[in-house]
């Protein structure tokens, strides 16, 4: 069985929750925007989720960044 390396995740995580409060969203606030309920952007932001494309663009577009951004880190 392969061990699961989540490094990337977590730093994915980390910046959606530098750019969320930059924007001083709540994990509510966000999670809203996303259509997803507020434990579920807590495990993203932990980085505790393999993020799929689609994710990664509703979490972009709930920030009203570019998706590239989320992988400035």
């Amino acid at each position: 069985m392969l061990k699961f390396d989540n490094t990337v995740h977590k730093k994915v995580g980390k910046r959606i929750k530098e750019i969320r409060t930059e924007k001083n969203l709540s994990q509510q606030d966000l999670a809203a925007k996303c259509n997803y309920e507020k434990s579920n952007m807590s495990r993203i932001e932990a980085g505790r989720v393999n993020l799929t494309l689609t994710t990664l663009d509703k979490v972009s577009k709930g920030l009203e960044v570019e998706l590239m951004e989320l992988f400035r880190f």
